[in-house]
């Protein structure tokens, strides 16, 4: 069955980097577009970026372009994403997902950016 495993959280000062990955199985991951979205407490998913099966094509939302950069690594079934810049209100647990809608989704991982 799909299996998407995110690691890499943490917390972090203000302005600090952090880089999540999400392992992949259960499907062809190169066949698949594949997104970020998160949750911050109290509130609902929020969309973060998404890349191209071949990784040619990326997007962001616009509260994260410029500072996080999704790649991905198919020989790998691995999906990343490198956060620079982190400030507080980037505090959420991070899911990938296989879908925009993020229906299906890892367990998530905690991101918390306090100093």
């Amino acid at each position: 069955q799909v299996q998407l495993v995110e690691s890499g959280g943490g917390l972090v000062q203000p302005g600090g980097s952090l880089r999540l990955s999400c392992a992949a199985s259960g499907f062809r991951f190169s066949s698949y577009w594949m997104y970020w979205v998160r949750q911050a407490p109290g509130k609902g998913l929020e969309w973060v970026s998404g890349i191209s099966t071949g990784g040619g094509s990326r997007s962001y939302s616009d509260f994260v372009k410029g500072r996080f950069t999704i790649s991905r690594d198919n020989a790998k079934n691995t999906l990343y994403l490198q956060m620079n810049s982190l400030k507080s209100e980037d505090t959420a647990v991070y899911y990938c997902a296989k879908d925009r809608a993020a229906q299906v989704r890892g367990q998530g991982t905690q991101v918390t950016v306090s100093s």
